[in-house]
This record gives structure tokens, sequence and C-alpha cells, in this order.
């Protein structure tokens, strides 16, 4: 199936933070308390104690620092940071799930939708995951998420994001999906796009790949290419364009190597003449326990390094000489990255 990137905790909604998550959660709520009361934020502090704990402690203290303190945590670092790094930090937060709507949101707010963050979120998804973003998403909101795309999104980027909203796709079953099931899959989409005489039938393409699991995606692959000579990606690339094109290749990258599909993901967020600085900073906090797992290559974001990835998206001065030489980035005067 699809890789999970949330922890284990989120999925756990008997939780009663009054019970607490032991002495150590307790003690870093108190440290970001202590940084955030009175006149003026200690921005060191919040980021130590915050940022650098992984998704399943954030979620802990995100709960616990409520029963203790009375205040909702991303309220507290809404009010006391502003620009990219309170964006970010709103984001660590919230439980996994919370802050994925959110970023949604953000993306959706404003002039004109910011479709990579989109199409990163609502792509590649397992089927629990999406329905949990929508449950959640409709729970902080009380607006239906499909809508809201629905004002947002159009085209074939629109019908892309709609199939995978479903949450439909299959479980791998070999008795099924077998070679023949995936030779036929192939041809279906080759008569639907490349060979199709006049325009593309998205629709049907999107049907046919959303509802594939990761086993399908990788023979119909292997058919397509077989006797078409190039991959899926290769085609979509030919048939679709714009976001439209890059989210199917990102859908379909997830489904196949979903690792370096993420890498390339953080890559593209720093390519090119300026950062963007929302995806980068989605990408971080989606994709921190996935990150742990090793599977990134020379590429690898890890762990230790997450605080310093955070600092350097949002173009952080106090980037200090030590973590400058061990992250392996450049960084120019400011503390940003250069290239």
């Amino acid at each position: 199936m699809t890789i999970d990137i949330y922890p284990e905790i989120v999925t756990q909604d008997d939780l009663s933070p009054d019970e607490g998550f032991g002495s150590e959660v307790d003690d870093l709520c108190q440290q970001i308390h202590d940084a955030t009361e009175g006149w003026g934020a200690n921005k060191d502090k919040t980021i130590e104690a915050l940022a650098t704990q992984d998704a399943t402690r954030r979620h802990q203290i995100s709960l616990r620092y409520k029963e203790l303190f009375q205040k909702d945590l991303r309220d507290v670092m809404k009010k006391e940071f502003s620009g990219d790094l309170g964006n970010a930090l709103q984001f660590l937060a919230c439980p996994a799930d919370e802050a994925e709507c959110r970023m949604l949101k953000k993306a959706m707010d404003g002039i004109g939708a910011q479709a990579n963050v989109i199409f990163a979120i609502m792509t590649g998804r397992t089927n629990s995951e999406m329905e949990r973003i929508k449950r959640t998403f409709f729970k902080l909101y009380t607006k239906d998420l499909g809508k809201r795309l629905a004002g947002e999104l159009h085209g074939d980027m629109e019908r892309l994001i709609f199939n995978c909203l479903q949450a439909g796709e299959e479980e791998y079953d070999p008795q099924y999906h077998t070679k023949e099931k995936a030779l036929e899959d192939a041809e279906e989409v080759h008569k639907k796009g490349q060979g199709k005489f006049f325009g593309t039938d998205e629709r049907g393409i999107y049907k046919i790949l959303c509802a594939a699991p990761p086993e399908h995606i990788e023979n119909i692959n292997q058919a397509y290419a077989d006797k078409y000579g190039y991959t899926l990606m290769k085609a979509l690339e030919k048939e679709l364009g714009g976001n439209a094109e890059k989210a199917s290749v990102h859908m379909i990258g997830m489904k196949l190597k979903p690792y370096p599909t993420i890498a390339k993901l953080v890559k593209s967020a720093c390519a090119g003449i300026g950062t963007d600085e929302l995806l980068l900073t989605t990408c971080i906090v989606r994709y921190q326990t996935v990150m742990k797992d090793g599977k990134f290559g020379s590429v690898a974001m890890h762990h230790d390094r997450f605080l310093y990835s955070i600092q350097c998206c949002m173009r952080a001065p106090h980037v200090s000489s030590d973590a400058r030489q061990t992250d392996g980035l450049n960084y120019d005067s400011k503390g940003g990255v250069s290239r």
C-alpha cells in the first residue's frame, strides 16, 4: 500500500492528555510556556523546545500544553511569532492531521491557490489518511474540503484531486491485480491518452491510476514501457501540462518511489530564484517522520538536522556556526542557503 506519513499517535483518538505523557513532555511544555510568557517571546528557546521534537512528541506537547495552561499551543505561536517562522511554528504546534489541514487552508487563502502545496498533500495518500484529512478539515472549519477545493482548482488539476479525495485506492490482491490486468490497464491508459485520436480522457486515466495500489502501478508501468516504449510518467508528461502534469507525476512517484519523490519535491522548493517558503516548510514538517527512515540517499534530512532545516527555510540569521558545519548545507552571511 501507499506509505503512511502520520505517526501512529494520530489514529489514537481516545488519548487523554489529562493523564499526561510523562515528565519530559511536561518539562517541554513548561519551557515553551516560559519562553513565550510576558513581553517578547524567546525565539531560540521556543524553537529548541518544539522544533527539535519528533512528530509523536509534538502531538503530545500540543495536547498536554492546553491541559496544563488552558491555552491552545498554536494560538500562542500565532500570537508570538509572525512571518514564515510563525507559520512553521504554528504547523509544528499541531497534530499532523490538523497541521496538514491548516497547510491546505493557507495554500487556498488569498488570490490564487498554491497548487504545489495542495497536490503534495492530496495525492499519493493512504485511504485512511485521506479520510482523516477530510474529517479534520470539517472539524476545524465546518466546511467541506471538497467544496473548498472546487472553488480554487480547475480543469485537469481539479479532476485529479477529486479522484484522490474519494480515498478509493484498492487493496493489492495478487489474484486480481495480475500481469494480465496490468497490461489491460496500460492499454486503457494509452487508449485514453497517447492513443486517443483527439484530446485526452484525463478523467478515465485518473480513475485507473488513483485506484491502483503501488504494486499494480509498478506492473502497469512495466507493461506500458514494454508495449509503448516509455514509462507512465513520461506518458503523463507528454499528455498533460502545468500543475496537472506535476501533480500526476508526483502521485505516480509516491506510489512507485515515494522517498526519491519526496526528496524531489523538497528540492523543487529550493530551485530557481528564491525559495518557495510555504512548500519547503510544509515538506519539512510533514515528512519528518519518514525522513528518519534513511531512504533518501545523499539528499536525506536526518532528525538531528530538522531544526536547522526549519531555520534555513526561514532564512534565520541565528543558525549556529556548529550547525552550519554539520548539516551539509552552504550558508550566506545572513544564515540563508547559498547556491
